[in-house]
């Protein structure tokens, strides 16, 4: 078998996606997402003009050699771009490979190690007892864990509260907006959210929160420590992560379960993080990270030092990377939890799974490769629409982490 071609698909059923389908001579496609939130076309570009030319003619089951090839051969190593469109080539071949052995990807990485995979769903509100309206929506609908955002009184704007009635979706149209953020009103505030929500649910729900990169160490110390009554599964990305070292002081302050990783696009962002167990899930995603052999090894290492999965699933990646993730996450040992952030019923159609949600947990389904395809006369009526995520500032004006 020998790859014959691969051709990129962009397009935007409520947001924008780029798919990569790899085209074999035995009739055997792969897809592969290779969508970057905010900066799509310039991964479509780095495929176009630079990896797809390098595919024709190869093995696609040579999966580790290609991997090799597009990461150590381009010289310049890492990069959101660059892995992103390692991935959609790495994950793109897992698919052809199921697909031509008749087997689910999960068959090809040592066979499920569980019947399916924990996932966790968001829950928002403008105040405190919109959230809880939110949380109780959720736990109708089946799920068994649930992050909790809200908005922050006193600040015009919070992350991942969404505007209206309509679903959270950070990614707008036209240029950069910019919401407020006072780190201040917002340590202040998240403890009495989890507390009226522990009073309204119980102590058996799953309880997770973001910070989305807000704090310092010793203020995110000072959250751990104050939602330590709480018992949360974790709380996410409490700080930027460009310093390793930062999540030392962290770890030394509280037992809260701390959980990064979704903007890292490679093994060693995370390296130190999980050597020295300052962080208990690492949230990498498959199209950042430079696909499923990439996070297979990044797992396989955070094992040994007990570190679970937890990977990124939001609506800035398509039903290809979730059901990437859904095959691993069946297979290695160390999972976590899923990220389930539901793609709207259009992004659905235009990429018809097998994957599903059921009480809780949702399964890859038994379809062989990933179980995911495009329907590409669909695709083609949403074009691409340029989009960016918000940019996020004091309230003295200073820009901040968004």
């Amino acid at each position: 078998m020998k790859i014959t071609s691969a051709r990129l698909i962009v397009c935007s059923p409520d947001r924008n996606f780029v798919t990569l389908k790899i085209e074999t001579d035995e009739g055997i496609y792969g897809l592969g997402d290779a969508t970057l939130n905010g900066r799509e076309l310039a991964v479509a570009a780095y495929l176009e003009e630079h990896v797809i030319p390098c595919l024709i003619g190869r093995d696609p089951f040579a999966i580790e050699d290609i991997w090799q090839y597009l990461y150590r051969g381009a010289y310049w190593r890492r990069g959101p771009v660059t892995m992103t469109a390692i991935a959609a080539v790495d994950v793109a071949l897992w698919d052809i490979k199921g697909k031509a052995l008749n087997t689910p990807v999960y068959n090809l990485l040592g066979g499920k190690s569980r019947q399916g995979a924990l996932v966790y769903t968001h829950a928002n509100g403008a105040d405190i007892p919109g959230a809880i309206e939110s949380v109780r929506k959720h736990l109708e609908e089946g799920y068994l864990a649930i992050r909790v955002q809200c908005g922050v009184p006193g600040v015009s704007s919070s992350y991942g509260v969404p505007k209206g009635d309509k679903p959270y979706e950070p990614a707008e149209r036209g240029l950069p907006s910019e919401s407020l953020w006072s780190t201040e009103k917002y340590l202040n505030f998240v403890p009495q959210l989890f507390q009226a929500v522990r009073e309204e649910f119980g102590e058996d729900l799953h309880l997770l929160h973001d910070v989305h990169h807000r704090l310092t160490p010793i203020e995110a110390a000072r959250l751990g420590k104050a939602l330590e009554p709480y018992h949360l599964f974790w709380i996410e990305d409490p700080t930027p992560a460009e310093n390793q070292e930062a999540f030392r002081l962290i770890r030394q302050h509280t037992v809260a379960p701390i959980a990064t990783g979704e903007v890292f696009n490679s093994f060693w962002d995370a390296h130190d993080l999980i050597r020295n167990q300052w962080i208990d899930y690492i949230r990498m995603t498959i199209v950042h990270g430079g696909g499923i052999t990439a996070l297979k090894k990044a797992a396989d290492f955070a094992a040994v030092y007990q570190v679970k999965t937890g990977f990124h699933g939001a609506t800035d990646l398509s039903p290809v990377t979730m059901a990437a993730a859904l095959h691993l996450g069946l297979a290695i040992h160390n999972f976590g939890i899923q990220e389930h952030m539901p793609h709207s019923a259009l992004t659905d159609q235009v990429f018809p799974h097998a994957y599903r949600f059921e009480a809780g947990y949702m399964y890859p389904g038994d379809a062989p490769g990933l179980g995911v395809d495009i329907d590409e006369k669909l695709a083609a009526e949403y074009p691409y629409q340029r989009a960016y995520l918000p940019v996020a500032r004091k309230l003295d004006g200073t820009l901040t982490d968004w």
